[in-house]
């Protein structure tokens, strides 16, 4: 056999073909040219060139969120990689496989800050699962096969692999031998943890069960909605993963989030048995950790998680169970199914409530833009199968309060509460599914972030529609502010471009929607553009949230300051 070569940056490609990379989101840079070289001939790889490193992490996780397999982005060394630090932090703290790949200085270089130097590994290492640097281009099998690994295992996380520039055009005689493609590896309960399960189950009157994490799957989502229907179990989602359970389900009860229902919150703190299937319960599900004491709670609490080292880290589990989601629910069918559930009347009502708490027709709120009827459109002019992004801000309340999700994949939100993320994972999302209706809700304030995205979306002709709610503030920030400091407004008012006029400068589809009755006809003409659009919808700044005005809370503050 003679003898083959390949480069640093060769190898590094290969490697992602053997792990069955489809898409890389890049900014380019001449620290990793090898790599983008390689990439030239990769013909079964898609490349999508980003604005900004930041949105280019964003769009990778947002992938990684809908498939559970990692998410590809390469950025370059020092301020790139700065940029998609974002991205990095969204993925860790939403539990997303995503691999970071960064461009490095020269090896002989190093440690004299060299242009552009940083040191990866002390910056990254506290934001990311696993940070490491390939030195020599034989190991990089062996290196990136571990971070595929350790980016799906357990809890998922970013992994964040620096590539020295030289390294990457070091050419090898003999290649090193291939590694095999990445396999998940799915944990599941034992026999035992099954039955304690079902005796606490048959003890209960008062159970919830509540969804949150990573690690699910379309399957997984299936399964747990027929074990609900079976037992006729009261369901609810964790911040930010409604889609892992049908809005219209009669078992849901509703999302554990900002602005909970209050009466979904009494029930939660009611309940006798409350497992807690995928998430953490971190401060936003947990009411800033007031929804259980810690570290003993007084409900029975069952905790699965994929990593073993979350459970008894924060709540004091009465049964833990170290298994994914996945794995897991493919254990509940060989449960025995009650004939006559104590808690059916429960559910029902949970349900019930549910249902009065998401419904928009009839919501009014300040100005001549009305959000109810807006979102009362939508659920008839969207698809079943519609993928909604947004980022940060008080605009996400009527998303997330009065859409009801149908399904996996169909939400894609930070529950790190990062602004700007809901344009970048729109573009990822649309290249990813580019038959699917993908729908971008945005703040002023959030769109400006990673805007420029929009080029992005207008260069690969991706046709998503993003509604830019646009109160011309900061508007979460000049909510707290009015609780905390009523009438002192400082530092949160924004003087906004003209964002119809933005859109066509891109070369995208723009409207302004004024008036409500303006609203269904744009989004018609926006839809059938065949082009990304931005709908710039001017809210009346005192609609603040669905419930509240700026004034009252201002006078809420005020009224506050005066007891103190």
């Amino acid at each position: 056999m003679n003898p083959t070569t390949a480069s640093g940056g060769q190898l590094l490609v290969q490697a992602l073909q053997t792990h069955g990379v489809e898409h890389v989101f890049c900014v380019p840079g001449e620290s990793f040219l090898a790599v983008l070289d390689a990439l030239h001939d990769a013909t079964d790889i898609a490349v999508t060139v980003c604005r900004q490193e930041g949105g280019a992490a964003m769009m990778a996780e947002a992938q990684g969120k809908l498939t559970g397999r990692p998410g590809i982005c390469m950025v370059t060394r020092g301020p790139g990689a700065t940029n998609a630090s974002a991205g990095i932090h969204i993925a860790m703290q939403d539990s997303t496989p995503l691999i970071v790949f960064v461009g490095q200085i020269e090896r002989g270089m190093r440690e004299r800050e060299a242009f552009q130097e940083v040191d990866y590994r002390g910056v990254f290492g506290k934001l990311a699962k696993w940070v490491t640097e390939i030195d020599d281009a034989a190991r990089i099998p062996e290196l990136v096969s571990r971070a595929f690994h350790i980016a799906t295992s357990g809890r998922p996380g970013p992994v964040v692999v620096a590539l020295p520039e030289d390294m990457l055009t070091d050419v090898l005689t003999t290649p090193p031998v291939a590694a095999a493609p990445w396999r998940t590896v799915e944990a599941s309960p034992g026999r035992a943890q099954m039955q304690e399960l079902a005796a606490l189950l048959a003890q209960a009157k008062k159970p919830m069960l509540v969804l949150g994490g990573s690690r699910w799957s379309d399957a997984a989502c299936a399964q747990v909605a027929q074990f609900a229907s079976a037992w006729q179990l009261p369901v609810a989602c964790s911040f930010r993963r409604q889609m892992l359970f049908a809005g219209e389900h009669a078992c849901y009860a509703g999302d554990v989030g900002l602005g909970i229902n209050p009466k979904l919150l009494a029930r939660l703190k009611d309940a006798d048995l409350l497992i807690l299937l995928g998430g953490r319960l971190s401060e936003v599900p947990s009411q800033s950790y007031t929804l259980l004491d810690i570290p003993v709670p007084k409900q029975t609490l069952v905790h699965v998680f994929a990593d073993p080292d979350e459970l008894n880290h924060v709540y004091q589990a009465t049964l833990g169970i170290a298994a994914s989601p996945i794995g897991f629910v493919q254990e509940l069918s060989h449960l025995p199914v009650p004939a006559a559930p104590v808690w059916a009347e429960h559910t029902a009502a949970a349900h019930v409530d549910y249902l009065a708490w998401s419904e928009p027709a009839g919501r009014s709120n300040p100005g001549l833009l009305q959000m109810g009827p807006v979102m009362e459109h939508l659920k008839g002019a969207l698809p079943q199968d519609v993928i909604l992004c947004n980022g940060a801000g008080n605009f996400s309340i009527w998303l997330h309060r009065f859409w009801r999700f149908r399904g996996f994949g169909t939400q894609l939100a930070p529950t790190s509460g990062s602004m700007g993320y809901g344009l970048p994972a729109a573009v990822g999302a649309q290249r990813l599914y580019p038959g699917r209706t993908v729908v971008c809700f945005a703040g002023d304030g959030d769109f400006m972030m990673h805007g420029q995205e929009l080029a992005t979306a207008v260069q690969y002709g991706l046709p998503i529609v993003v509604l830019l709610l646009d109160n011309g503030m900061y508007g979460t920030i000049r909510m707290h502010q009015e609780k905390n400091y009523p009438a002192r407004v400082f530092a949160t008012d924004l003087k906004n471009p003209d964002f119809c006029a933005l859109a066509f400068a891109y070369g995208a589809h723009g409207e302004r929607v004024e008036r409500t009755d303006e609203f269904a006809p744009a989004l018609a003409r926006a839809m059938a553009s065949g082009k990304p659009a931005v709908l710039h919808c001017l809210m009346d700044p005192q609609a603040i949230t669905p419930t509240a005005t700026l004034d009252s809370l201002r006078a809420q503050g005020q009224a506050q300051q005066a007891l103190r």
